[in-house]
């Protein structure tokens, strides 16, 4: 009993012993990892241990006055400072503005400048030719005298006018222009002007347009909603600033689904021909129309109900509405035949070409200056204006057309063509119609409104 009581104790015992190792074991590694997590505050402690302390006391201060010459005022009169008071102002003449008004827009307001320019030989040609548009650039000093101005007189020519010490000088300087395409695309909505206003193309161009391909489309009657057009034309450039637009360079129109190609090229006088891409002219010897962009108000019927007569009566021409004025065009190379007052014709040209074709020209306000029978006339030369003369219920050209005595549509008969290019330009031609080709074919591919 007492031998198993005994190793009971001991047993008790030693497991006490080991209990008690094992603790202070655990104790030993605490004390070790937390001796080892103390090292990084000893450092910082240490750190500002070893740092000076900071001097926090107040710093003396003392106040230093020193004397600074200022530059001499008279010499702020040398030429740059005079430079640096001097202001340009840019403006365009606008409608109805006088030599004054642009002027004092252009902080001009010496009164000698405006007498100056009204009596100098070349300055005067300012006040004669303010036209709105025109660019004028003005250089004055604080007070408003003038020390440089330019006026644009056209496209070419600038009127400079610089102040010296012995008054104005006035000189004409011309300017070297730059000439390069620009290409322009357009839809048509409802006229060919709107759809030219939409795309920031002048009328000039426009004009050209409907002249290129006035024998094959009637501009009066065949466009279209949707119908579209790419031009290149040419503009004059002076400084990066456009100053002008000249001729039609190539053109593609889209008239109700077909498609009609110009392409031009000067002839040996330098004036500008279309053909098509074969190098066959597209120029008539007769235009459709003696008139720009006129509405037909009567056509050709020959069962037409007359206003005026109030019974059937053949009309036997078309009648082109028009304001009194409206310049008329010869329709094609002639010489006249007839000027003068004819019945219910009023005041009436009568024009003979060759191969017996005649065209007439009726109801006119008056005729161009010096016209007279035998006198040879040019396509296109005035020779007349719109009125209402003779039996005529408004202001309206009639026109007719003959072909032997033989009254024909003129918005329907065959016109004849001119002769194609010359074959030693086919060359040079060719060259220049596929070059236009890739302009136009830019326009249609990338759907540009402009590429100036």
């Amino acid at each position: 009993m007492e031998t198993n009581v005994l190793n009971q104790n001991k047993s008790t015992q030693n497991g006490i012993l080991a209990q008690n190792a094992m603790k202070a074991e655990r104790k030993l590694k605490l004390r070790w990892i937390l001796a080892i997590s103390c090292l990084p505050l000893f450092g910082i402690y240490a750190a500002f241990g070893i740092a000076p302390q900071t001097l926090v006391g107040e710093v003396e201060t003392a106040t230093v006055l020193e004397e600074i010459a200022l530059p001499n005022a008279a010499l702020a009169n040398n030429d740059t400072d005079l430079d640096a008071a001097h202001y340009w102002y840019k403006d365009h003449v606008r409608r109805d503005d006088t030599l004054n008004s642009l002027l004092s827009r252009l902080n001009v307001r010496n009164r000698d400048v405006i007498e100056y320019i009204r009596h100098d030989e070349v300055a005067s040609e300012i006040a004669k030719s303010l036209v709105a548009g025109k660019q004028a650039e003005a250089q004055t000093d604080n007070d408003g005298n003038l020390i440089t101005l330019e006026y644009q007189l056209n496209a070419t020519d600038v009127i400079v006018i610089n102040k010296t010490d012995s008054g104005y000088q006035t000189q004409k300087v011309s300017q070297t222009l730059e000439v390069r395409p620009i290409l322009k695309s357009a839809k048509i909505t409802s006229s060919l002007f709107g759809a030219t206003d939409d795309a920031n193309i002048p009328d000039s161009v426009a004009i050209q347009i409907a002249e290129i391909f006035e024998s094959e489309i009637d501009f009066h009657t065949d466009l279209r909603r949707g119908d579209r057009f790419n031009v290149v034309y040419e503009g004059s450039y002076h400084e990066g600033e456009l100053l002008k637009t000249g001729d039609v360079l190539a053109v593609e129109f889209v008239n109700n689904g077909k498609t009609y190609r110009a392409f031009g090229y000067r002839d040996e006088r330098n004036q500008m021909q279309y053909y098509s891409a074969e190098g066959k002219s597209l120029h008539k010897s007769f235009l459709r129309s003696p008139l720009e962009f006129s509405r037909v108000s009567s056509g050709f019927n020959l069962s037409r109900f007359h206003p005026v007569l109030q019974r059937i009566r053949a009309h036997k021409g078309t009648d082109f509405a028009a304001p009194t004025g409206t310049r008329v065009k010869a329709s094609g190379d002639a010489v006249v035949d007839f000027v003068g007052q004819k019945g219910g014709y009023g005041n009436v040209i009568v024009l003979k070409h060759d191969n017996g074709i005649s065209t007439v020209y009726g109801h006119l306000s008056r005729f161009a200056e010096g016209l007279r029978r035998g006198e040879k006339i040019a396509q296109g030369e005035i020779i007349g204006f719109v009125g209402m003369t003779g039996t005529a219920t408004g202001p309206h050209l009639h026109y007719e057309f003959l072909v032997n005595g033989e009254h024909r549509d003129p918005m329907k008969v065959a016109l004849p063509k001119v002769n194609a290019i010359a074959p030693q330009h086919m060359a040079e031609f060719n060259k220049l119609s596929q070059q236009f080709t890739a302009q136009l074919g830019l326009l249609s591919t990338s759907n540009l409104a402009a590429l100036e």
